[in-house]
């Protein structure tokens, strides 16, 4: 069953080299928390395959979650598989909006672990809810700004014409914010999330969808997140060659690769 149908089509510190595991370390001093890149267009690991679109393992919170699914089940099971990653180890999924190339590996995924929950925008057309249903996973439909258990949040829908969520998790280093395409605006994401939790912005992650801007305007975003005190970055996916060079630019030492393969600890 395409559980995307024509909605989706027409809305069209990194561990070098470490590979993922199924489920966080947890040690005296608590949890490990870390994201793995696991679908991207930009390479990291030469062995994984990239194409178009975002996902990412969460682990060492009280549910693992995959943030994201691509835009290819296939591709994304067999990075999963190159990662160590079982499926079967996860229990959440968070798709950030409707475009294929972030929930267009969910059919493929469900296939391997339908004992999941899916949160998604209410936005989302019925025919999508009732497809993932018919596979035997739960839907729970986000609209406001939610936690969604322990140290998880959404920011809840954001922007008009295409409606997104982020992902907040609370880090023993501060807030990390993962972003889909970041279609809403980056900076106003990073703003929604202080004014709703009032704590420091440790790192941005994802899709910040700044392709074609002019370098000006990248520029004056670059400068915003770094007044919104942004510790670190790890653009990607949506966001742009130039402006990828000029985060880079800008964060130096704490600009994060955040390509496919790419592990990155939220502890130190």
């Amino acid at each position: 069953m395409d559980i995307l149908g024509k909605s989706v089509l027409m809305s069209l510190s990194v561990l070098i080299g470490t590979p993922a595991y199924s489920g966080a370390d947890v040690s005296e001093s608590g949890p490990y928390y870390r994201l793995t890149i696991v679908f991207n267009n930009i390479p990291y690991a030469s062995r994984l395959k990239t194409a178009w679109g975002f996902s990412c393992l969460i682990e060492g919170f009280q549910h693992t979650i995959l943030f994201d699914t691509g835009s290819d089940g296939d591709i994304l099971l067999s990075n999963m598989k190159g990662l160590g990653i079982n499926p079967g180890s996860i229990s959440i999924v968070v798709l950030s909006h409707i475009h294929a190339d972030h929930c267009g590996g969910l059919e493929r995924f469900l296939q391997q672990n339908p004992e999941v929950t899916v949160y998604l925008p209410e936005s989302f057309p019925a025919s999508f809810m009732k497809g993932v249903q018919e596979y035997g996973a739960h839907v729970k439909r986000v609209n406001k700004p939610a936690q969604l258990f322990a140290q998880v949040h959404s920011t809840g829908e954001m922007g008009d014409w295409i409606k997104e969520q982020s992902l907040v998790l609370e880090t023993p280093k501060g807030l990390v914010i993962i972003t889909g395409c970041a279609h809403p605006g980056v900076v106003q994401i990073v703003q929604k999330v202080k004014t709703l939790h009032k704590k420091n912005i440790y790192m941005v992650v994802g899709g910040f969808h700044l392709g074609g801007m002019s370098t000006e305007l990248i520029r004056e975003i670059v400068q915003e997140l770094k007044g919104l005190g942004v510790e670190k970055v790890a653009p990607s996916h949506c966001t742009g060659g130039e402006a990828m060079g000029l985060f880079k630019k800008g964060w130096g030492k704490n600009f994060v690769e955040g390509g496919c393969g790419a592990v990155i600890s939220l502890n130190h």
